[in-house]
C-alpha cells in the first residue's frame, strides 16, 4: 500500500506539464517519455507506476493512458480507440502479416494444390478471430472477472475482533451514509490541489526571482486561492457531517462547494501553463499574466460573495 507522499508525488508526476528538449519529452523528475503513436493521433503520455494510485486515481490524473485505458476496458465502458491504444501495434502486425500472406497465395492459387489452400485459408482466418476477440469489448470485462474472483472473508479474523464500543459506533455512523460518497471526490480534489499549487509556487519563484512586487502580488494570490479552496473543502465536509436528512437541496450546496474547488483548480492550472509559456517564451508578453491575474481575482470576489 502507498503512503499519501508517494501518491502525491506520484500525482504531481502526471499532472505536471512534459518539458520538451531537443524533441524529446520528459517528465517532472527528469525521466525521458517515449511517443505514444496510433492510428488516430500521436501523442507524449506519462504512464502512472503500478502499485501507487488507485485504478480510480489513474482515471482521474492519467486519463490518456495505457494503464486508464485497460481500465476503461476491464470496467465495461471503454471503446474502440482503447483497444487501439492498449493494442497499439495490432494494425501494423496485421498489415505485415497479410502482405506476406498475399504475396505467398498467388503461387499456391496457381497450382491449385488443394491441401495448401486449405492451410492458407486456416492461416487468413485465424487473424481474423483473434481481432474478434481483441475488439469485442465483452471480453476484457469477463477476463476480468476471471481473474479478479472476490476476496473470501476471514472468519478467525472477524472473531478476533475488538468489540465496539457504543460510542465508538455513533462517531462511526456519524453523518448520512449516502452524503459520503462526496467524501472520495473531495480527498481526492484535496490532493489534487495541494500538487498543482506546490507547481505553480515553484514557477512563480522561477519566473519572478524575489523580492519582486510581481511575485508578491502572486503569491498573495495562490495564498488566497489556498485559503479560499480549504473554506470550501470545510463547509462541504461540515455539510456531509453534520446533515440528518440527505435531500436535493443538501446535495446541491455540497456539489456547489465541489465545483468552486474545481473552478479554483482549473485557475490555478491556468496560471500555471501561462507561467511555462512565459518562462518558455522570452517575447511573451506580460500583459496575458496580467489578464489572468484579474481573472483570478475577480474569481476569488465571486465564490467569497457566494
Amino acid at each position: 500500500m502507498a503512503s499519501e507522499n508517494q501518491k502525491a508525488q506520484e500525482i504531481k508526476r502526471l499532472t505536471t506539464p512534459l518539458k520538451f528538449l531537443n524533441s524529446k519529452a520528459y517528465d517532472s523528475e527528469g525521466q525521458s517519455i517515449n511517443c505514444v503513436e496510433t492510428l488516430s493521433k500521436v501523442n507524449f503520455v506519462i504512464e502512472p507506476r503500478e502499485g501507487i494510485l488507485s485504478d480510480d486515481e489513474i482515471i482521474q490524473y492519467a486519463p490518456e493512458s495505457k494503464a486508464a485505458a485497460r481500465i476503461r476496458l476491464k470496467r465495461g465502458f471503454g471503446n474502440m480507440e482503447d483497444v487501439l491504444y492498449v493494442h497499439e501495434s495490432i494494425p501494423w502486425i496485421f498489415a505485415l502479416y497479410y502482405l506476406i500472406l498475399i504475396s505467398l497465395a498467388g503461387p499456391v492459387i496457381v497450382a491449385k494444390h488443394t491441401v495448401f489452400l486449405i492451410i492458407l485459408l486456416v492461416l487468413f482466418i485465424l487473424p481474423l478471430a483473434y481481432a474478434y476477440y481483441i475488439f469485442n469489448l465483452k471480453s476484457y470485462e469477463k477476463k476480468s472477472k476471471k481473474t479478479s474472483p472476490p476476496p473470501k472473508p476471514d472468519v478467525s479474523k472477524q472473531s478476533k475482533q475488538p468489540k465496539v464500543t457504543v460510542s465508538q459506533q455513533a462517531e462511526a455512523n456519524k453523518g448520512i451514509p449516502s452524503l459520503k460518497r462526496y467524501e472520495t471526490e473531495i480527498n481526492n480534489l484535496k490532493v489534487l490541489y495541494d500538487v498543482k499549487e506546490g507547481v505553480v509556487r515553484d514557477l512563480i519563484k522561477k519566473r519572478f526571482e524575489p523580492p519582486q512586487i510581481t511575485y508578491d502580488r502572486f503569491i498573495t494570490m495562490v495564498d488566497s486561492c489556498h485559503k479560499l479552496f480549504y473554506k470550501q473543502v470545510d463547509a462541504a465536509t461540515t455539510i456531509i457531517d453534520l446533515a440528518v436528512e440527505d435531500t436535493p437541496r443538501i446535495q446541491e450546496e455540497i456539489e456547489n462547494k465541489i465545483g468552486n474547488m474545481k473552478t479554483i483548480i482549473d485557475q490555478i492550472e491556468e496560471l500555471t501553463n501561462e507561467l511555462v509559456i512565459n518562462i518558455s517564451s522570452e517575447s511573451q508578453s506580460e500583459d496575458d499574466v496580467e489578464i489572468l491575474l484579474d481573472d483570478m481575482e475577480n474569481l476569488i470576489e465571486s465564490v467569497k460573495e457566494y
